[in-house]
């Protein structure tokens, strides 16, 4: 079983930049589709982003798009999210999940299995 980590979130300043990091443990990570999803105080958990297990396609909320990259180093067991141009609205806590990458629900929470512990981003105007 794929075990997921967080880490690289905190303060930020608007427009600035910000590296979250999901390191995995387990064999079968490199079959895995990852996501990230955020969920903000009082909202409810969203999508943000996700990547294939081969890296060949992601996709981005549209609130993201254009700021986010996802990106996946398999010989690290890491995906990354590169925020970039970050907005107050970006606060939120960020998590990474898991699926046994069928093609399917990528964007979609309840298709993930395994997920990380979160990690607090917080932009500030």
């Amino acid at each position: 079983q794929v075990q997921l980590v967080e880490s690289g979130g905190g303060l930020v300043q608007a427009g600035g930049s910000l590296r979250l990091s999901c390191a995995a443990s387990g064999p079968t990570f490199d079959k895995y589709a990852i996501g990230w999803f955020r969920q903000a105080p009082g909202k409810e958990r969203e999508f943000v982003a996700a990547i294939r297990w081969n890296g060949d396609e992601t996709y981005y909320a549209d609130s993201v798009k254009g700021r986010f990259t996802i990106s996946r180093d398999d010989a690290k067991s890491t995906v990354y999210l590169q925020m970039n141009s970050v907005k107050p609205e970006d606060t939120a806590v960020y998590y990474c999940a898991g699926q046994w990458d069928l093609g399917l629900g990528l964007t979609n929470m309840h298709a993930y299995v395994v997920w990380g512990q979160g990690t607090q981003v917080t932009v500030s105007s």
